[in-house]
């Protein structure tokens, strides 16, 4: 490996590989009309999903999908969620005597659910972002040790990256079940790195699991990309270009070769 390639690179996957926007709506949207709903015939509101797209950024794990679909439909407004989303979840929850756990079990089990009635139109509703595959492709075929490490559950990865043509070993992919921050799963990487001298490049589109990783002294030679393409805002992709430790980069350079990545 030369200094302008990575030895691993390690890759978040919703946001960075695969836009699930829409399949993220649809999931929540069953799981909120399961949860707070009695009537099948409730019609959505016409700009519901834009917003809900617009404002993903503020989740951070699953079960708060459906929670921002109440949260929309109860009144807040785009602002306040991305100011408060914190509290907002919290009083939603609390109003309604709900845990987290159970709105993810809901969800966890409708996804199921509809996987195996009909995977293809599960599949269907996930779009890559163009140039990713092609790239995985290349790096799978180079030197270069490709990982996979997102809070989304691995054999969902497996479906969608199979469903493309990209073959990765399960050993390759760390999904939500490993249960552990992804600065845990990249000290272990380097850790049974095979390389007398590692370079680890990392791209990510969440700005605090980045900065999370900036608190790990022992990673403090791990490159971070934030992926100004994927689920954040503009306060956040302005805030990551000006961190000396943290490269902002664009699809148009993660698609080219690794020196366009500087």
């Amino acid at each position: 490996m030369t200094a302008n390639n990575p030895t691993i690179l390690a890759l978040d996957f919703d946001g960075v590989i695969c836009d699930g926007l829409i399949e993220y709506f649809e999931v929540a949207w069953r799981t909120y009309h399961q949860i707070w709903l009695s009537s099948a015939t409730d019609i959505r509101p016409y700009d519901l999903a834009l917003r809900f797209y617009r404002l993903r950024p503020v989740i951070e794990t699953g079960w708060e999908m459906p929670v921002l679909i109440k949260a929309l439909i109860e009144g807040f407004s785009d602002d306040k969620i991305l100011q408060d989303w914190t509290n907002i979840t919290s009083q939603i929850l609390t109003a309604d005597n709900l845990d987290a756990k159970e709105v993810a079990k809901k969800l966890d089990t409708l996804r199921d659910e509809w996987i195996k009635a009909d995977l293809d139109s599960w599949l269907n509703l996930h779009k890559f972002y163009p140039g990713v595959i092609e790239k995985l492709k290349m790096t799978v075929t180079s030197e270069v040790q490709l990982y996979i490490i997102t809070t989304k559950e691995g054999r969902f990865v497996q479906h969608l990256l199979r469903k493309e043509g990209v073959h990765l070993p399960t050993t390759a992919i760390f999904g939500k079940e490993v249960k552990r921050p992804k600065y845990e799963t990249l000290r272990q990487l380097i850790e049974k790195s095979e390389h007398s001298s590692v370079s680890v490049w990392f791209v990510e589109d969440r700005l605090k699991t980045l900065q999370l990783i900036q608190k790990q002294s022992d990673l403090n030679h791990v490159q971070l990309f934030l992926a100004d393409w994927g689920y954040n805002t503009q306060r956040e992709r302005q805030t990551g270009n000006n961190d000396q430790r943290i490269k902002l980069i664009s699809l148009s350079h993660f698609a080219h070769d690794f020196s366009k990545w500087s």
